[in-house]
């Protein structure tokens, strides 16, 4: 299985079978040819006196760009692992470097989108159906501030579709084993949709075509990512089989989405998600320099988060709903006794708690006084 993309604002993106179980090694000559104008701008030329005498040149550095980009030995010859590769299923967009973002950067101008499941396969029931799109939507809501509501009619910005052959967006499916399905980057429109070529066997766990899988991949391009060149990453050119049960973005996949639609602060209550969670970094006030914050505490006295990054904080009065004056400080300037990075934090009984390494600090909230240095697994029941 592979995927087809084409580049374009509102181009779409195909799985697509690049190699017959029936080719021989004659023609492989031809498929590194074709692979190289579709994934490398192998450029069409017409024959000249001086071509024939180019073109091994051209194919050599081509393939020499090809075999870096998967991480193959750069030999610029059509050797066996180079070939194989080739003959893989794989995404017809051409190949980048690490997580990509189609040209113009589309995104969505909201974090917070609707899909509406058109139609089903008859592969799956539709429960699983359902609970499979929710899950393959999860995957990049758990890592970015977006969240997916399903609707049951009218417009939705994804608008999710099983269909056969000719399915009038002007990229019709070609029958069992070859596309399987194809997404438009976000627009309008059909922007952000996403088709499934329902002549294709789509299963809920197993391997072949998990439908979880798919459509994963596809919802990264709906919500604006292109290829990445790095093996295992779910938005990788080919295809490979995961344990939708164990599976996880890896960090190039979580790299790319976040440079679009930014990161994550999750509030809890307990073991309860606060309402309004998660948040964008940015809905804080924060400047743009700061990308990430390794520990936060809401201090309920004073109705302030305290947002901790390196040897610094910010101070964000929820009650105003903005950034506190005077901020960042030195976290050993607001809490005197403490040295070295804060890598998480907690409110309990009218204390801040702070996690560095093995040491935890415990202060009173009202006057920030040091009360105890604790062991970090102070909390742990062994």
């Amino acid at each position: 299985m592979g995927i087809h993309c084409q580049l374009g604002f509102l181009a779409s993106l195909l799985f697509v079978i690049h190699a017959r179980p029936d080719l021989k090694p004659a023609d492989d000559y031809g498929i590194a040819k074709n692979y190289l104008k579709s994934f490398y701008n192998l450029a069409n030329k017409s024959p000249s006196p001086s071509f024939a005498a180019r073109e091994t040149d051209i194919l050599s550095e081509k393939l020499k760009e090809m075999q870096k980009f998967f991480g193959l030995e750069v030999t610029g010859s059509l050797d066996k692992a180079t070939i194989e590769v080739m003959k893989k299923p794989r995404c017809g967009v051409p190949d980048v470097a690490a997580y990509s973002t189609f040209g113009g950067k589309p995104k969505w101008k909201t974090n917070k989108l609707t899909y509406r499941i058109m139609n089903y396969t008859p592969d799956m029931s539709k429960a699983k159906v359902d609970e499979t799109m929710k899950k393959a939507l999860q995957v990049w809501a758990n890592v970015t501030p977006l969240k997916f509501k399903r609707i049951s009619s009218g417009k939705a910005d994804i608008m999710i579709s099983f269909a056969t052959r000719d399915h009038g967006d002007g990229q019709p499916f070609d029958g069992p084993s070859g596309v399987l399905a194809h997404a438009f980057p976000p627009g309008p429109g059909i922007g952000g949709d996403a088709h499934f070529d329902d002549d294709e066997s789509f299963t809920f766990r197993s391997k072949g075509h998990a439908l979880f899988l798919v459509a994963a991949h596809e919802f990264g391009h709906s919500l604006g990512l292109s290829h990445s060149d790095v093996p295992g990453a779910l938005m990788f050119p080919t295809y490979s089989f995961t344990n939708p049960d164990s599976f996880s973005l890896s960090g190039d996949d979580i790299e790319g989405i976040q440079s679009l639609y930014g990161k994550q602060v999750w509030a809890f209550n307990g073991k309860n998600l606060q309402s309004g969670s998660p948040k964008p970094l940015r809905s804080f006030g924060l400047p743009a320099s700061v990308t990430k914050v390794d520990a936060a505490v809401h201090d309920k006295n004073s109705g302030k988060t305290l947002l901790f990054f390196d040897k610094y904080y910010y101070s964000y009065d929820e009650r105003e709903k903005k950034m506190d004056q005077g901020y960042p400080k030195k976290v050993e300037n607001g809490f005197p006794g403490l040295t070295g990075q804060v890598t998480a934090a907690h409110f309990s009984n009218n204390k801040i708690y702070l996690f560095s390494g093995e040491n935890l600090f415990e202060f009173s909230s009202s006057n920030r006084t040091l009360l105890r240095l604790l062991k970090s697994n102070y909390f742990l029941q062994c």
